[in-house]
């Protein structure tokens, strides 16, 4: 059935093959510029397609007219052929035919233009262009491979739209490996350009490339919200001066903007909405988008490499922008919707382990390969270092239940290129069974939300013991301790890009997301944050010093933790949102960076404290443990490695683990520690005394006399916004002090 307007309806029958087509090579997938065997250069197209009748390959002159070839050689459900002449910077697209019978999942539909899945690069996008409905702009109806507006909702995604989509849509580029960056393929990421830091030694820095850029005052205005804005020396001076060693960045995968976004005015900021997972997205780059793109993404990457950083994907592999059934035809729908997604068992819809409408199908070998292949590429080509995989758990099922042995894992753990980067996972999605915390392999570190809420609740007071807190200072040994996993496996944080800004969790016990347009029933009501006395910006100077103090408390927690701290951008100088906590659609000031409070008094002193922490962390091994503490001494004569105390200055009994309390006293003995340095050379650092007090009072705390240290000398002091200097006198071993109310005091152990 159809309701598309005769003059612009597109032939179910393909065109015949034109006569300078060639056979080509069903491999490598997507589009490759090359030179044939006769010499002759052109570009090879490649698109698996299983189950469809036939595929058109459709080309795009600068003025939008389109040339359409037939592609005819199939290779184990590969369509393929070799255009001569066809060079880089060529806008292109697919049209797949087959069966259009959404009730057992066939929704292929010729009108519809398809981005390639391997495009490297992407003209265009597709919340540019909008129409006019009673309500205001949407996406347009062409957007979709079934009449969007149908009136009779049971039947709302079978009957197919035949109007043609090319207008409306971005198209595939053609990219040669020259790229206008020195080099272009594998070999210009020799391991010696990259930084490869230990997974002990990182501190990893969230950022969003635009959100970071846009209103950074040193960076010229064309660059802001670019990839070359952040790769200016302005950029990456921030980051060097705090201390960071990988910038985990924000999706920067192609993406698109969801039609309820568009209705409302709104964008998709954060991105997590990929539609192309080999393409940079256009929309941060500078220098153009015929692949232009793609060699300023490579400059930005080796700019933070010689800045000694290195750079993190967060890529959402789990589903794609063509969201539910009711979504529209983009890309993998329209070349096998069976093929690419997870199906219900009504095949009209689809199982959504990922709240977004849809979830890749992974057991798949084609699927997976695209996944691979994509990973491979940013590795091999594109220079990056690592991976956090948003919603892991949804990649991890088998057919139906999160499987630790599943081909994604299986895959990833022998891939000799995948199995040495970075692999951070976002352990949980929103299926059953989908929370997964602790349970991913070796190989792989995971976003340890337990780490967040315990750290939060414990200095918002609403922790009755130290149990929890324990386990997640030293590394969460109740969680990674088996398999051969290390405390790094824990990926340590108290906030992320959603939830409450760390200025926002000292400020905000209820949400303020009215600017999102969902009537502030979007983001979690389970922030675990507390106002300090007042909800809100307030005047007066007792809510307001307490606020700064708790900050202090919290990223000194974080930083102090073992395990792999990180930072969300912003927070080293009290970035805030107003209380959104989900501004995944704030393209504004909400989101973006205000540079301006690094030259405000009142916030500079708290980056300040952030480089001093992490510089303190790099200086010292036993801040950046290797292995899970054993609690005994590592030598004859020495001290247990890791020691509790109690505010009386005794260690600590199992009894008062369980005994409702708010302060802790952590000893790390630099002398215990139970790894070696490359020759073979015990590594012997000092020892810290860490004292956490959560409680609103002053309190008394005696200092641990010999032989845990015969002075203390005051590093660290979250009650001062000054930080104590090296002229202080130290402490005598066994003496009182008074621990100020919510505060954290780190002091380094004198040898007596």
């Amino acid at each position: 059935m159809s309701s598309a307007p005769e003059q612009e309806a597109v032939a179910d029958e393909p065109l015949a093959p034109p006569a300078d087509i060639r056979p080509g090579s069903p491999t490598p997938l997507g589009a490759r510029y090359r030179t044939g065997p006769d010499g002759t250069a052109g570009t090879n197209f490649a698109l698996w397609a299983g189950g469809a009748e036939a595929v058109e390959l459709c080309l795009f002159d600068d003025a939008e007219r389109e040339t359409r070839h037939a592609l005819t050689e199939l290779t184990h459900e590969i369509w393929h052929g070799f255009l001569p002449g066809v060079r880089p910077g060529q806008r292109y697209g697919f049209r797949v035919h087959g069966r259009w019978d959404p009730w057992s999942g066939a929704r292929w539909n010729p009108a519809k233009l398809l981005l390639d899945p391997y495009a490297r690069a992407v003209d265009g996008d597709f919340g540019t262009r909008t129409e006019a409905t009673g309500s205001g702009a949407a996406l347009p109806a062409q957007l979709y491979g079934h009449v969007r507006d149908w009136p009779q909702q049971q039947a709302a995604d079978t009957v197919r739209d035949d109007r043609d989509s090319a207008p409306y849509v971005p198209k595939g580029v053609v990219v040669g490996d020259d790229t206008g960056d020195e080099g272009g393929g594998a070999d210009e990421w020799r391991d010696d350009r990259r930084p490869k830091t230990p997974w002990p030694d990182s501190v990893l820095y969230e950022l969003h490339v635009r959100g970071f850029t846009m209103r950074h005052p040193g960076i010229p205005e064309r660059l802001r919200g670019t990839y070359a804005g952040l790769a200016h020396p302005a950029a990456l001076e921030h980051l060097v001066r705090l201390g960071v060693t990988a910038v985990e960045l924000l999706p920067v995968h192609q993406f698109a903007h969801e039609d309820h976004l568009v209705r409302r005015g709104l964008r998709n900021y954060w991105g997590y909405n990929s539609i192309g997972y080999f393409a940079p997205h256009a929309g941060y780059a500078a220098t153009g988008t015929r692949g232009q793109q793609v060699g300023e993404f490579k400059r930005m990457v080796r700019a933070l490499h010689d800045a000694g950083i290195e750079v993190i994907l967060d890529v959402v592999y789990n589903h794609t922008a063509e969201a539910g059934e009711l979504g529209p035809t983009l890309s993998l729908r329209g070349i096998d919707n069976r093929g690419y997604y997870r199906l219900a068992g009504d095949a009209r819809r689809y199982a959504d382990y990922t709240g977004c409408g849809n979830t890749l199908h992974v057991v798949q070998p084609h699927v997976l390969r695209l996944i691979t292949d994509s990973l491979r590429y940013w590795v091999t080509e594109m220079g990056v270092d690592g991976f956090r995989f948003d919603l892991a758990a949804a990649l991890a099922r088998s057919m139906h239940d999160v499987d630790m042995l599943s081909p994604f894992l299986a895959v990833i753990a022998q891939d000799p290129v995948l199995r040495r980067v970075k692999l951070i996972a976002e352990p949980w999605d929103v299926g059953n069974g989908g929370y997964q915390v602790g349970a991913f392999p070796p190989l792989w570190t995971e976003w340890n939300d337990r780490y967040r809420d315990t750290v939060r609740d414990f200095w918002r007071g609403a922790q009755h013991d130290v149990r929890d807190l324990g386990y997640r200072l030293s590394g969460s040994s109740d969680l990674y301790a088996w398999g051969g996993r290390r405390p790094y496996a824990s990926v340590n944080f108290i906030t992320a890009h959603d939830g409450f800004t760390l200025r926002d969790l000292v400020t905000y016990e209820h949400k303020r997301n009215a600017d999102n347009g969902e009537g502030n029933r979007d983001g979690t009501h389970d922030n675990r944050s507390w106002n300090c006395g007042a909800e809100g910006g307030t005047d007066d100077p007792a809510v307001t010093a307490l606020r700064h103090r708790q900050l202090r408390n919290l990223l000194t927690t974080l930083l102090l933790s073992t395990g792999v701290p990180m930072l969300v951008a912003g927070d080293e100088m009290g970035r805030t949102q107003h209380g959104n906590n989900n501004a995944y659609c704030q393209d504004n000031a909400t989101s973006w960076l205000d540079w301006s409070l690094l030259d405000d008094p009142e916030w500079r002193p708290l980056a300040g404290l952030v480089a001093r922490l992490i510089a303190l962390r790099r200086a010292h091994p036993v801040l950046r443990r290797r292995a899970f503490f054993s609690g005994r001494p590592q030598q004859q004569g020495g001290l247990r490695d890791l020691a509790w105390f109690t505010a009386d200055g005794t260690e600590m009994t199992e009894q008062d683990w369980y005994t409702p309390g708010a302060t802790l006293g952590m000893y790390l003995s630099g002398n215990d520690i139970s790894q070696r340095d490359a020759r073979g050379i015990r590594i012997v650092d000092d020892s810290f005394l860490a004292v956490l007090h959560a409680a609103a009072q002053p309190r008394p705390f005696t200092l641990p006399g010999p032989p845990w240290a015969g002075g203390y000398e005051l590093l660290v002091d979250t009650a001062r916004e000054d930080q104590p200097g090296a002229a202080e006198p130290p402490y005598a071993a066994g003496s009182p002090i008074t621990l100020a109310g919510r505060s954290v005091m780190l002091f380094r152990a004198v040898p007596g």
